[in-house]
């Protein structure tokens, strides 16, 4: 799924227009019954007092549809006019005059707060004051009034975005912005429903079809795509009958150290799980025993040091290298790393303490292959770029720094966004459970397993990231997020895989009745 910037969400709207010879007030009233739609279904005539805040423009337009249609089936409907501006949209005004003419309750004037309405927690509020459109910071009395919203602790539902939030930066006063309890987006969700500084706004989302011109939806680039099941699947490679391991690549686990050889085990559990035909691990001499016992599958090369990593060196021939697990950061190991990087070829995927060693030593990264894959958490991130404003200057330096040296960064969060150069991919799995020791290990051997079967470094990278999420959300159907652990996480690779071939359960048909 494609995430439009409100430009090309714009451009749509217009092509659709002329394409389908209809007017923006139709296509207005055509997202309007959607949201609409979604309400009847829910709540089937129920008679919970519904506010509907409309600001005045196309999205307060949209707004006067929705109640203008709830009205005519009976809802108990109770419409306001958040009247900031005397600049109307067309549309809002053709919609005003139809709401004005359907009942006798035309909608209410705000222009202060002491016209704000009494909202019970109970109710509901439909949120349609401002839209994609807005570019300012919102007027003091209506900030007040999206916080007496909050306030009233009511269901609160946005039109297609929350109002007071920006699609492309991050506002100063969260007090400015409502908090959506759900937010029905039209065609495709917001980039703001992924970043930490700005999901807040809307605890759940959904995307609406309103009718969109399809070749427009198509063929149109964005700069951000979300990845699932949808577009993960394309990418999935099947296995041929006359295959043996050798065809699915050979993969190298480099790193640990004294008390860190654990990392090393998940990582190369993983990249076999993940479908690598073979593992080798080069650790320090201190964890041979270990890694024998608990991954007798993976085969092990041994660094001359007991305790730390201190000359790279291997006669096997990986696909590709994940490095920098457990690895630590001695000042041997950091010159063995160096000395590695510069006569390395493979294809390399970093994470950890190869990550901090190239920000204790920057020039490391210019020895970088290109399409290298960094795996940062947020401090790691921090290192390599330096501090950011807010996520959407996190964003911007991360394609910066990505452009810069070829490399694919993997932002890890809540919504892991991979950046490749212009482009970023907001994946759609994972849970609070991956908040636990390890998982960003066994993330690392899953992208490393996946580049060694095959797949290019971008696509290893989203499928990976992927799968890695899609692991996490099974276990957790049978641990909670609680007990959750990285093992777990390897575990349910295999059912991660099988999911991704499972059709939706399909309703069955009712049964007719025996009469006799």
């Amino acid at each position: 799924m494609k995430i439009f910037s409100k430009e090309q969400i714009y451009e749509g709207d217009k092509l659709t227009a002329e394409k389908q010879n209809i007017t923006s007030t139709e296509l207005m009233e055509r997202a309007g019954i959607q949201i609409f739609n979604w309400l009847h279904v829910r709540m089937q005539g129920a008679q919970v007092p519904i506010h509907v805040f409309c600001g005045i423009g196309n999205n307060g337009g949209d707004g006067l549809v929705v109640a203008r249609h709830l009205i005519i089936h009976g809802y108990n409907v109770k419409t306001y006019i958040v009247n900031c501006s005397d600049k109307r949209s067309k549309d809002f005004l053709i919609n005003y005059e139809r709401i004005k003419e359907t009942t006798k309750d035309w909608p209410a004037m705000l222009t202060c707060k002491g016209d704000f309405p009494q909202i019970h927690k109970d109710d509901i509020i439909l949120d349609a004051v401002f839209g994609i459109g807005l570019n300012r910071p919102v007027d003091e009395w209506v900030a007040q009034l999206f916080m007496h919203f909050r306030a009233s602790n009511a269901f609160t539902l946005s039109v297609d975005i929350p109002s007071g939030a920006f699609t492309d930066k991050v506002v100063e006063n969260e007090d400015s912005v409502v908090w959506a309890n759900h937010t029905l987006s039209f065609q495709s969700p917001k980039l703001i429903f992924f970043l930490p500084d700005t999901a807040k706004y809307s605890l759940q989302w959904e995307v609406l079809d309103i009718g969109i011109d399809r070749e427009f939806l198509f063929k149109t680039e964005t700069e951000v795509v979300l990845i699932g099941k949808h577009e993960v699947l394309p990418m999935y490679q099947p296995r041929e009958k006359f295959v043996h391991k050798g065809t699915y690549g050979h993969a190298l686990i480099l790193g640990g150290s004294y008390g860190k050889i654990g990392a090393t085990v998940l990582a190369s559990r993983a990249v076999l799980a993940s479908g690598a035909g073979l593992v080798t691990t080069f650790i320090p001499k201190c964890g041979y025993s270990i890694l024998q016992t608990a991954l007798p599958e993976a085969m092990v090369i041994t660094d001359s040091s007991e305790s730390i990593i201190t000359d790279i060196n291997f006669e096997i021939k990986p696909q590709v290298i994940g490095l920098g697990i457990g690895m630590g950061t001695d000042p041997e190991t950091i010159a063995a790393l160096e000395k590695f990087l510069k006569s390395n070829k493979v294809p390399l995927v970093v994470d950890a303490d190869g990550l901090n060693i190239i920000s204790k030593k920057k020039t490391l990264i210019k020895l970088l292959p290109k399409r290298s894959v960094l795996t940062p958490h947020p401090k790691e991130l921090e290192r390599l770029i330096g501090k950011w404003k807010d996520d959407f200057d996190k964003l911007k330096k991360v394609k910066a720094f990505s452009k810069k040296y070829d490399v694919i960064v993997v932002i890890k969060g809540a919504n892991t966004i991979t950046v490749y150069k212009d482009r970023y991919y907001v994946n759609t799995t994972g849970n609070p459970g991956l908040a636990t020791a390890g998982t960003g290990d066994v993330l690392t051997g899953i992208i490393t397993g996946m580049i060694a079967q095959g797949y290019d470094a971008l696509q290893g990278t989203l499928f990976g990231v992927y799968l890695h999420g899609r692991s996490a959300d099974i276990a957790i159907e049978d641990l909670g997020y609680q007990s959750l652990i990285a093992s777990h996480v390897i575990d349910a690779l295999g059912e991660a895989y099988i999911d991704l071939f499972k059709q939706p359960e399909q309703p069955q048909a009712e049964q007719p009745k025996d009469e006799n």
